[in-house]
C-alpha cells in the first residue's frame, strides 16, 4: 500500500468512529489501516484474497443495517462493472453527506512520453519489456474506465472535486523508489501526471 494514499484517506474521512466502505479492497491491508484509526470498516471485493474482506461486487452489495459515512476506492472504479449501477448502488448504502475518496488513474493521459518512461525503467529494473509504446498504451486504455466515464457515473450521486494530480507510473510495477524520479519529470513537464484523487460528498 502506498503510504500517501493512506494519509490521504486519513485526511478526509469523517472524525472516528466512523463507518467506512472500502470498495475493491484486494489484500484488506487499507481497510485494516483504516480500522485501525478507530473506524469501522466494511470492505468488498469480488476477487478478495483475505479472510477479512467480502467477495462481493458493488451493485450486489446488501443494504447495510446502518448506512455508511464514508467510502474508499483505490484504483478500484476502473475495474468496476456494470459501473452506472454500481455507482448508484454505492450512493443508496451511504448516509446524508456521506464523504467518497478515490484515487485513480487517468488513463487517457497515459501517452507516448509515458509509455517511453515506463518501458526504460522496467527494462532497466531487469524486465524484458518488448511492447512498443503504442501496443503498452493500447493495453492499459482498454484495461480500464477512462476517468470520465467514472466520473459521469459518480456525478448524479456526488458533489465532487478534483483533490490532486500526480505521478502514477511507478506503481506500475516499478517501485516506490522511482517515485521522486517521476515527480520531477511531471514538474518538468517531460511526463503526464496520470495519477488523481477525486473527494466527494453525497448529495
Amino acid at each position: 500500500m502506498v503510504e500517501d494514499v493512506v494519509t490521504f484517506v486519513l485526511a478526509n474521512l469523517p472524525p472516528a468512529p466512523a463507518r467506512v466502505l472500502e470498495v475493491g479492497a484486494g489484500n484488506g491491508e487499507l481497510s485494516r489501516r483504516i480500522a485501525a484509526a478507530g473506524h469501522s470498516v466494511v470492505a468488498i471485493d469480488p476477487a478478495a484474497d483475505a479472510s477479512d474482506v467480502l467477495p462481493v461486487r458493488l451493485d450486489e452489495l446488501d443494504e447495510p443495517a446502518t448506512p455508511f459515512d464514508a467510502a474508499v476506492a483505490v484504483v478500484s472504479l476502473h475495474h468496476i462493472e456494470p459501473l452506472d449501477d454500481s455507482c448508484a448502488r454505492l450512493a443508496e448504502v451511504l448516509g446524508p453527506q456521506a464523504v467518497l475518496l478515490v484515487d485513480e488513474l487517468d488513463v487517457e493521459r497515459f501517452d507516448e512520453r509515458a509509455a517511453v518512461w515506463w518501458l526504460a525503467q522496467r527494462n532497466a529494473l531487469g524486465f524484458d519489456e518488448t511492447s512498443s509504446p503504442a501496443e503498452v498504451i493500447a493495453r492499459r486504455r482498454s484495461e480500464v474506465h477512462p476517468v470520465p466515464k467514472i466520473v459521469a457515473a459518480l456525478e448524479p450521486h456526488f458533489e465532487l472535486r478534483t483533490d490532486w494530480r500526480g505521478p502514477f507510473l511507478y506503481r506500475f510495477g516499478l517501485g516506490e523508489d522511482l517515485r521522486p524520479a517521476e515527480e520531477e519529470l511531471i514538474v518538468a513537464g517531460d511526463l503526464p501526471a496520470i495519477g488523481m484523487r477525486l473527494v466527494g460528498r453525497l448529495r
